[in-house]
């Protein structure tokens, strides 16, 4: 892993998949002097896009905010949470309802790779557009829910990898943020990730065992 410095840094880990998981907390005191550099968000993001989400349409967007002046003003709307202006940068999380538009690029694209042949190609982004473009609202918005919420924890997966923090963050005036930032009517915020090299470890947690949370085959809990 890297050492925390004042410039851009590349950070890359051989840590286990069970080490990633287990060593995941959500840190709230970041190293401010630390800067994620722009190449090593890229990949980083690169590999939450690997996420799974609903008919493979990616509705997921995001918002890279790693300027000071702009992490300040998103201060009060996230409430003052500290790690707000603390962190390298802060992620929002947002999804878009018209996805559904760039079905035909994503389905192109995998008929361009031979993923699948140009029959199947044309009847998936007939079916997917036809379906999504006119879904209920409510049930638009939980299929969004739904794919940001996998592409978000990969992403903080994939940051820990990297040697890296973060915090998942609901805490924040949504309205004001969209306002704030400019984001469109056709995007929803899903949430806000602050990232960064943690100044203070995040507390440790406990969760409720298998046996508490999991039945197989009837569920009688």
């Amino acid at each position: 892993m890297s050492t925390t410095t004042t410039t851009t840094t590349h950070v890359t880990s051989n840590a286990s998949f069970s080490d990633v998981v287990k060593g995941r907390r959500s840190v709230r005191n970041y190293d401010s002097t630390f800067k994620i550099s722009k190449e090593d968000m890229t990949e980083l993001l690169t590999e939450a896009l690997r996420a799974p989400s609903s008919s493979n349409v990616q509705p997921w967007r995001f918002l890279v905010i790693d300027s000071q002046e702009l992490k300040d003003k998103l201060l009060p709307i996230a409430f003052n949470q500290q790690q707000v202006v603390e962190a390298s940068a802060v992620i929002a999380v947002l999804g878009d309802l018209e996805s559904y538009k760039l079905v035909d690029k994503i389905y192109n694209r995998a008929y361009e790779a031979g993923y699948m042949p140009e029959a199947t190609k044309d009847a998936f982004i007939s079916r997917t557009t036809q379906m999504y473009s006119s879904l209920p609202p409510d049930v638009a918005r939980k299929i969004i829910y739904t794919d940001g919420g996998l592409v978000s924890m990969q992403l903080m997966l994939s940051a820990k990898a990297r040697g890296y923090d973060t915090v998942p963050m609901g805490g924040y005036d949504a309205a004001k943020f969209v306002e704030a930032f400019g984001i469109g009517e056709r995007y929803i915020p899903i949430m806000l990730i602050a990232i960064g090299k943690a100044a203070k470890e995040g507390h440790p947690s406990v969760r409720l065992t298998v046996d508490e949370v999991v039945r197989w085959n009837e569920f009688t809990l």
